[in-house]
């Protein structure tokens, strides 16, 4: 019997007792087979194995970045959001047509470890740029970054301020001035206007707009800036603890210490004068009931008035004891109505912190800006000779 399926075959020999014992092919003809089908399986495997590789790369082809191949041309602006992955910005890229594929400008930012430090902003990129190149300038933010950028110093009054700040931003002036008209609107609090010496309060953003170097987007408005100025006031304020010092220590309003602050910023010639300063304005303020008598205050209400500020020497006598004038301190008692100009931490400090003692008068003696302070009129007598001595225009 053979079993042709299986290709075995079984003897069925009689009385020989191997019945059923199986029966050996010729190797010849089995091997012979074996090797024509191995050949043929090769052949065919071979032929798919080459067509799998050929497929492979055309698929391949399929899943690459388009790229573009050069440093590209013409300028585009691109602002990156705060929170925005490399996927975000690549998707924005492609649609401005900066890089060529999303994909393209991923990958780029994969194999650059420092893409993790694009940081938000407004960019000047090129069109039709590698992708890796504008990884690259959206790093290097001194070549690409647009910025509107301005320094206030400390001590300008909100006039220069905004001059400043207009010039700078290429913005209207005019925007600037209608914004500045509600500081409320601007992110000062209400209490910030509270006096409770009972004196005139000037609800005005003088003394609110922080002095220090500011970098904004291209795009933002006047009341965004003056906005975020104020902002910083607060923050300033907030690390100080000025309010709570302030209230606490000189049992005054936060607002009065402001006043003070932007007086001694204003007279000062050296930042180590600005607490004594303060100390003087005290003194006379709620010590002895006297006139401050500061010629900074009478500049400040010429400048209000459209005139230009003088030295102290030139001013005249009805300039300086002007009747009219809310910011007159010759004959006047009391703080002004208000700052005189924006103070900055220093001078912040010195108001809230000033140094023990009975000074009443100063003035400065020489052309570095120091001041000499007397508790009598002789002792500042003597330190105006010793500035005329320096050459000080006082004699």
């Amino acid at each position: 019997m053979r079993n042709d399926d299986l290709g075995l075959s079984f003897d069925e020999g009689e009385g020989d007792g191997e019945r059923g014992r199986h029966r050996r092919r010729p190797r010849a003809a089995g091997g012979g087979k074996t090797a024509i089908a191995l050949i043929v399986v090769v052949a065919i495997l071979g032929c798919g194995v080459g067509g799998v590789w050929f497929g492979f790369n055309k698929l391949s082809g399929l899943f690459d970045a388009p790229d573009y191949n050069s440093g590209g041309s013409g300028e585009v602006q691109v602002q990156i959001f705060e929170g925005q992955s490399a996927t975000d910005i690549g998707a924005k890229l492609e649609e401005l047509d900066v890089v060529k594929s999303q994909k393209a400008f991923v990958e780029a930012a994969k194999d650059n470890p420092r893409s993790k430090e694009i940081q938000p902003g407004v960019y000047k990129l090129r069109k039709q740029m590698r992708a890796a190149d504008a990884v690259l300038l959206l790093l290097d933010r001194d070549q690409s970054r647009q910025l509107l950028k301005f320094t206030v110093p400390e001590g300008k009054t909100v006039i220069d301020t905004l001059a400043i700040v207009a010039k700078a931003t290429n913005l209207p002036l005019a925007e600037f001035q209608e914004a500045a008209k509600d500081p409320k609107a601007l992110g000062v609090p209400d209490f910030w206007f509270n006096r409770p010496d009972k004196k005139e309060v000037k609800v005005s953003i003088e003394g609110f707009l922080y002095p220090q170097t500011y970098e904004f987007n291209p795009g933002v408005t006047p009341k965004e800036i003056l906005t975020e100025m104020v902002t910083h006031f607060l923050d300033v304020a907030t690390k100080l603890k000025f309010v709570e010092r302030v209230q606490a220590e000189r049992k005054i309003s936060p607002f009065e210490a402001l006043i003070v602050a932007s007086l001694s910023q204003a007279e000062a010639g050296v930042p180590g004068d600005l607490g004594k300063v303060s100390r003087v304005a005290y003194n006379r303020v709620y010590k002895k009931n006297m006139p401050l008598e500061m010629d900074v205050t009478a500049n400040y209400w010429l400048q209000l008035n459209g005139k230009q500020p003088k030295e102290s020497g030139k001013l005249t006598a009805s300039e300086l004891d002007d009747k009219s004038s809310p910011y007159n301190t010759k004959s006047r008692l009391g703080l002004p109505v208000g700052p005189i100009n924006n103070p900055g931490e220093a001078a912040l400090q010195g108001a809230m912190d000033p140094p023990v003692g009975e000074w009443l008068f100063f003035v400065a003696i020489d052309k570095a800006g120091n001041s000499a302070f007397a508790v009598t009129n002789e002792e500042h007598e003597r330190n105006i000779r010793q500035a005329c001595a320096n050459g000080i225009a006082l004699c």
